[in-house]
C-alpha cells in the first residue's frame, strides 16, 4: 500500500513561499468563501438553486409546492441565499419572484453536478 504522506523531512522553500504568499493574498476572502460554500451544503437550498437554474424565476409559493415544503421554510432558505447574493428578489405587483443572482451561481451549481456525475461513473 502506498503512503500518502511525505517522509522526506525537508522543506521546499520555493513552494512554501508561494503557498504563504497565496494565503496572505486570499486570507481576507476565506471566511466569506467558507460561508458561501456552506450555503451549498444544504439540500433544500441546492434544490432551490436547481429550480431557479431551470426555470429562470419563480415565486415562493411555486417553489414551496415544487419541493413539498412550507412557504415559511422556503422563505427562510431564500433569505439565506439572498444574504450571500446567490438569489435576487423582484417584486411584481403582490408577487415576489426569485432568480439566481448571476451566471456564476448557475456555473458553480452546474459544475458541481458535473463533477459528481463524473465521480460516480
Amino acid at each position: 500500500m502506498e503512503k500518502s504522506r511525505c517522509d522526506c523531512g525537508c522543506l521546499h522553500a520555493d513552494d512554501l513561499e508561494k503557498a504563504q504568499e497565496t494565503l496572505r493574498k486570499t486570507d481576507k476572502y476565506n471566511c466569506a468563501l467558507a460561508e458561501f460554500f456552506k450555503t451549498f451544503a444544504d439540500e433544500t437550498r441546492l434544490k432551490i438553486i436547481n429550480i431557479l437554474d431551470s426555470t429562470g424565476k419563480m415565486c415562493v409559493c411555486d417553489i414551496a409546492v415544487a419541493l413539498n415544503v412550507t412557504k415559511s421554510a422556503i422563505s427562510h432558505q431564500l433569505s439565506s441565499l439572498k444574504k450571500l447574493n446567490l438569489v435576487r428578489a423582484q417584486k411584481m405587483g403582490k408577487e415576489v419572484y426569485y432568480t439566481l443572482s448571476d451566471d456564476h451561481i448557475k456555473k458553480i451549481y452546474e459544475m458541481g453536478v458535473e463533477h459528481i456525475k463524473e465521480a460516480v461513473r
